[in-house]
């Protein structure tokens, strides 16, 4: 795992400022590569790409970057792991003479997009990446970012130069970046929790989106130009309906079983120490199961535990590293070690990011460091085989409404658009859902209808037409089969990029730790789609399949009790050791002083969650850590 920076200016740029301004950008994400750091500066046409490197594969200095091609037409700064890399080199060698000076990936890569050119390379990949790609020859430079979304790449022009990098932080440091707050994505965020894609908290600042690749050529300062897709979620859902797994359930486990046994082989080849994080739930305990399997010695695991006994899930991963005799690290953490992650969030995470998971995933990072530099995880689970309950949920309150008929759901919408208006607090969002649900017309309105916090009625923010226009953009052309099928495509192509993979990446780079995410192998996702939905989520049943698969590896009693969420108890210690930081933040003063929320509401939820209330919990977290970032970026 590495970081990538740079600029771009088609006018030219001044060597020595250029390289000043260079540094102090790699500086800033030195976390995501100490090992090593590389440059290219072309002052003539305008080019300054920066790496960090965390050596991974081919430790020597022949994996150093900026890498050149052997035609030398090609420069990269590549961030992330090419999986399927030798299987490449065997195709390039079939059609093309070449010689290889390391056994890196990168180098991989960079050969295949000079054989084949980038979108044909991109599309031969298995792997998690962002790369920029200069090219000598037509003086244009080229993002691009893996299929998922699980390695980052921010972009945009700020008075005529084109920054990138893998973080935030590192474009602040260049003197054409302007600080100012994109105004328009604050609802949206808001309502979700996180800044979906292309947008950034900052003005004109974007994200690559996932399975896209750009090209900026130097006649065009100030252009964004189309993305290209070189792979679609969207488009491998469609074909799945012509695709349709016909075997049976025991099949299907098979199936499941081969693919990421294949995804796990590809994903343990490093030349560093690897392991995996466990917490115990059927997605971590089938990557670890599958990778024991594969290995001869014992492989690492990873766990931290809570005193608290509502949110720990250690004495379950121990049960699972013992059955499988993996060599099991746990640290059982206070809320002391909890809460002095908190005020670290803002400058890692770069933008406000309210999944307050983030902090166990920092602790659990920072452990799994200690002894590993590589770490496989099971996120992607829960989206790609039905494991959320509010996918069963979803499907409960569907059958309810469209059992009642039309004219009368018209009436009790009425009734509770009045009952909403003389409503407070918790009861008044909890009417406020029922009647959108009654309203809704689409699958993707019912998930609309639960999903998320902070809704336009509870006068947060006075929204804009442009405001509302991007949030509803988001819940826009969804083609699935089933409801519950459409609120997995939302949150594989929203939630889980935008907030899982996020979440991640920047907790384990902050300390230097790469992560691997064997469920999202693309080959998997797309076979994923073409299972009957009865075979992931249903009534009282989710993840059925990969239950199946789990349980021919671990005893299904180990696993016998209600799903836990990877949490922290935030609302307790909001009522107790955070008491007073948080009302620092949500004090009528610092709200009003940035001129962002309207204090009423947040107050009101703010006295019912201290008064024992952990309904609002999400909502307030959410402006707190909007506020705490604005502190950190005033």
């Amino acid at each position: 795992m590495c970081g990538i920076t740079g600029f771009f200016n088609p006018l030219g740029l001044n060597s020595e400022a250029a390289n000043q301004i260079l540094d102090e950008m790699l500086s800033s994400i030195e976390h995501r590569g100490p090992d090593s750091f590389g440059k290219k500066i072309d002052s003539k046409y305008g080019i300054a790409l920066g790496h960090r490197r965390l050596a991974i594969q081919d430790l020597s200095k022949a994996g150093h970057q900026p890498m050149i091609s052997k035609s030398g037409r090609f420069e990269i700064i590549f961030n992330g792991e090419i999986y399927n890399h030798f299987e490449i080199r065997k195709k390039i060698e079939s059609s093309f003479r070449i010689h290889w000076i390391s056994s890196s990936d990168t180098e991989t890569l960079l050969s295949a997009i000079d054989c084949w050119g980038i979108d044909s390379a991109l599309k031969e990949t298995v792997g998690m990446f962002a790369f920029a790609l200069w090219d000598n020859v037509e003086k244009s430079l080229y993002f691009a970012r893996d299929r998922m979304g699980e390695k980052p790449l921010y972009y945009g022009w700020q008075g005529g130069v084109l920054l990138f990098s893998s973080e935030l932080k590192s474009l602040t440091k260049h003197p054409q970046f302007k600080k100012q707050i994109n105004q328009d994505i604050i609802p949206t965020f808001m309502r979700l929790g996180y800044i979906p894609n292309p947008y950034s908290i900052w003005q004109g600042i974007f994200k690559l989106l996932p399975g896209t690749w750009v090209r900026f050529n130097k006649d065009q300062i100030g252009a964004i130009p189309k993305q290209i897709e070189y792979w679609s979620l969207k488009e491998a859902v469609h074909n799945s309906r012509v695709n349709r797994f016909t075997g049976s359930e025991e099949d299907a486990c098979d199936e499941l079983e081969y693919l990421l046994n294949k995804s796990i082989s590809g994903q343990q080849i490093s030349d560093v120490p690897i392991g995996a994080f466990l917490s115990g739930g059927i997605d971590s305990s089938t990557v670890v199961a599958l990778m024991q399997k594969q290995s001869s010695k014992n492989i690492k695991t990873f766990t931290i535990g809570f005193y608290d006994k509502d949110y720990n899930e250690a004495n379950h991963a121990k049960l699972v590293a013992d059955h499988l005799c993996t060599d099991h690290t746990e640290l059982f953490i206070t809320s002391d070690d909890a809460i002095n992650v908190i005020p670290k969030l803002s400058k890692m995470y770069d933008e406000p990011f309210g999944d307050s998971s983030a902090i166990p995933t920092f602790l659990v990072s920072a452990l799994a460091k200690q002894n590993v530099t590589v770490s496989l995880s099971g996120d992607g689970g829960d989206e790609l085989f039905g494991g959320y309950n509010r996918y069963a949920s979803l499907q409960v309150w569907y059958d309810r409404v469209n059992r009642i008929p039309e004219s009368i759901r018209s009436n009790l919408n009425f009734i509770s658009n009045l009952l909403k208006r003389k409503s407070l607090g918790s009861n008044q969002r909890k009417i406020s859902i029922i009647s959108d649900l009654l309203s809704s017309k689409t699958d993707i309105d019912y998930y609309k209808a639960i999903h998320g916090r902070w809704r336009s009625n509870e006068n947060l923010i006075p929204e804009t037409q442009e405001q509302q226009s991007i949030f509803n953009s988001f819940y826009l052309n969804y083609p699935s089969d089933s409801i519950v099928e459409t609120a997995m495509l939302f949150d594989q192509l929203n939630y889980l990029p935008e907030d899982i993979l996020f979440k991640v990446d920047r907790a384990a780079m902050a300390v230097s730790l790469e992560t691997r995410v064997p469920f999202l192998d693309h080959r998997i996702v797309e076979w994923s789609w073409t299972l009957p939905v009865s075979f992931k989520s249903g009534e009282n049943c989710e993840k059925k399949i990969l239950k199946s698969l789990l349980y021919r590896h671990v005893p299904q009693k180990i696993f016998e009790r209600p799903k836990m969420g990877f949490g922290v108890p935030i609302s307790n210690w909001l009522r107790g050791p955070l008491r007073e930081w948080a009302d620092a933040l949500l004090s009528v003063e610092n709200l009003a002083k940035h001129e962002i929320f309207n204090p009423i509401p947040v107050q009101k939820k703010w006295r019912e969650l201290i008064r024992g209330s952990d309904f609002h919990e999400a909502d307030i977290w959410h402006i707190l850590v909007f506020q705490d970032w604005l502190n950190a970026n005033k």
